[in-house]
């Protein structure tokens, strides 16, 4: 429906009707007021606090375990990076591969963790567990 009089209806309207343009935009601020709160990039955890699963430790499974200095202990002795890297690239080769079950203390600086994860990937080690405590009842 064209607001005018009746003698002008051949002329054509230059008016731009911004309605839906406006509709849109509510419709996208909306959106946006519902997904802004869920991308949140702080986390807040506390590691390691939860077992879903008692894990059976066979002798073959390979026990990392990463103190609160950043040392690893390889089975309960101590090796260092290099050794670290070598002995996974053996690992990885084994058939059937064995299963790296990393144990990092809570106090140790999350890059120590990091950099074991990433060293298996590099030497091909498909299988990782974290080893953590049961949750206190």
């Amino acid at each position: 429906m064209a607001i005018g009089t009746q003698e002008d209806s051949d002329t054509m309207m230059g008016e731009i009707n911004m309605i839906p343009f406006i509709d849109v935009m509510l419709v996208l601020l909306i959106i946006f007021i519902i997904t802004v709160p869920v991308i949140k990039h702080a986390v807040n955890i506390e590691l390691p606090r939860a077992s879903n699963e008692k894990v059976v430790d066979k002798t073959e499974n390979i026990r990392l375990a990463v103190n609160a200095d950043g040392i690893y202990f390889w089975n309960d002795s101590r090796i260092d990076d290099a050794e670290f890297e070598a002995r996974l690239v053996v690992a990885a080769s084994q058939e059937p591969q064995p299963e790296l079950h990393i144990r990092g203390d809570k106090a140790v600086r999350y890059e120590r963790v990091a950099q074991v994860m990433a060293a298996a990937q590099r030497a091909g080690v498909r299988k990782i567990g974290f080893i953590t405590e049961p949750a206190a009842q």
